[in-house]
């Protein structure tokens, strides 16, 4: 049985499918808890076509079990599952109900979005070390975090800008130079390069299947998910498929970053460059937002009016830092003019190393941190910044910077 606790949960619980036998039993075991306990049953899959009613109770429930039968039909169990998510978001644990052990079953219910699987015929003993562990994991929720990372965000103005080759340095440079416990969190849908930079395979699971088992997830699950880079860095990569994906809503997101955060000193994310809820979750509960751009007049008028954007978001503008890269590329906008047009100073200056980067991102290996380059010196300040460090790298002479005109079409 589920250990007592002084917390009192009021949970729902809801069966699609399941024989009503086995139905009875699931209550009943979850009645043994001593929770407030709220039921519905459904005799047929439900989805966006076939959507039943909720009573108030049930809707307003801080949280849902809900067990889905996958023998009768895998397809309209998945299509159940994703609806219960998307209806109940954030505080729902969809359990899968199957007689059969086939692999291919239990990881089509697992990208359909459940978290735990029961197995037939019914075992309440089974049943009980599933509630014991989401016991564990409300209650957790509810107590003071012992420790809280710091969440260092990556958006760039927009594409091509080099968002994903600043965060993946950075999140090196503090392992390498500060010995610092890092995670870097691709959080583009499909796609993306940060793994592709680091020479590392991060094919077998991603971001997204964390965000989707969020309800299960403790620092033992975690460390399936995590690819590991040879410096120490671990990484969390973005889907390695294009299209089919199951999306991921916001308070998932947050959750779990929430959890991320206190198992990592840092937790860097390389964001798309969207303003959709997800990515709005991300800045959220980030401790710093970097936004990226370079010097030419797409990005700047791009960057414009997202520091336009962010800056009417609550809470957003402390935390908002405006990044220049390539700053001494050829016919570049200055600094003096960027500034005049965003309205916002620009907080970190980067110097063109383009082909230095492309080169490095090719080979699948981050620039050295023995370099003596410009970038290097500069991005070594800027990494010694973000830990507190008042050490500074001395710079290296460089050229004067090239003139250069602009445009007022962003005042």
């Amino acid at each position: 049985m589920v250990h007592n606790s002084s917390a009192t949960f009021d949970v729902a619980v809801i069966t699609v499918c399941v024989d009503g036998r086995t139905a009875e039993q699931i209550l009943h075991t979850v009645e043994g808890t001593h929770w407030a306990v709220t039921s519905a049953t459904f005799d047929a899959y439900v989805s966006t076509v076939r959507r039943p009613y909720f009573g108030p109770q049930i809707s307003a429930a801080k949280s849902v079990i809900a067990v889905v039968d996958f023998d009768l039909d895998p397809e309209q169990a998945v299509e159940s599952t994703k609806y219960l998510q998307s209806l109940f978001a954030g505080r729902v644990t969809v359990m899968a109900l199957a007689e059969s052990r086939d692999p291919d079953l239990l990881l089509q219910a697992m990208r359909g979005g459940c978290t735990e699987f029961l197995h037939k015929p019914f075992q309440s003993d089974a049943m009980d070390a599933t509630l014991n562990r989401l016991q564990q994991q409300w209650l957790a929720a509810t107590a003071p975090s012992l420790s809280s990372g710091s969440i260092l965000t990556f958006l760039g103005s927009k594409g091509g800008v080099g968002t994903t080759t600043l965060a993946v340095h950075m999140a090196m440079y503090l392992v390498q130079s500060h010995k610092k416990r890092t995670l870097l969190i691709d959080h583009h849908p499909e796609l993306g390069h940060a793994c592709v930079y680091l020479g590392i395979d991060g094919s077998r699971y991603n971001y997204q299947e964390v965000v989707r088992n969020v309800s299960r997830l403790d620092s033992e699950l975690l460390k399936g998910y995590i690819a590991k880079h040879p410096s120490g860095l671990e990484v969390l990569s973005s889907p390695d498929i294009c299209g089919g994906l199951n999306h991921t809503d916001a308070e998932s997101v947050a959750t779990t970053l929430e959890f991320l955060r206190s198992e990592y000193d840092y937790v860097v994310v390389d964001c798309p460059t969207s303003m959709d809820d997800t990515t709005l979750a991300v800045i959220d509960v980030s401790t710093s937002v970097y936004l990226v751009a370079t010097p030419e007049i797409g990005a700047i008028r791009d960057l414009a009016r997202y520091v336009d954007y962010l800056t009417q978001l609550e809470g957003a503008t402390q935390k908002l830092q405006v990044v220049v890269n390539r700053v001494a590329s050829r016919y570049a906008v200055n600094v003096e003019h960027i500034e005049k047009a965003i309205r916002v100073p620009v907080a970190i200056q980067l110097p063109n190393s383009y082909a230095e980067l492309v080169r490095s991102a090719n080979l699948g290996e981050p620039i050295t941190l023995k370099g003596k380059s410009e970038f290097t010196t500069q991005f070594m300040n800027w990494a010694n910044t973000v830990v507190g460090s008042t050490a500074k790298v001395a710079q290296p002479e460089t050229k004067a910077r090239t003139k250069s005109k602009i445009f007022a079409m962003w005042m």
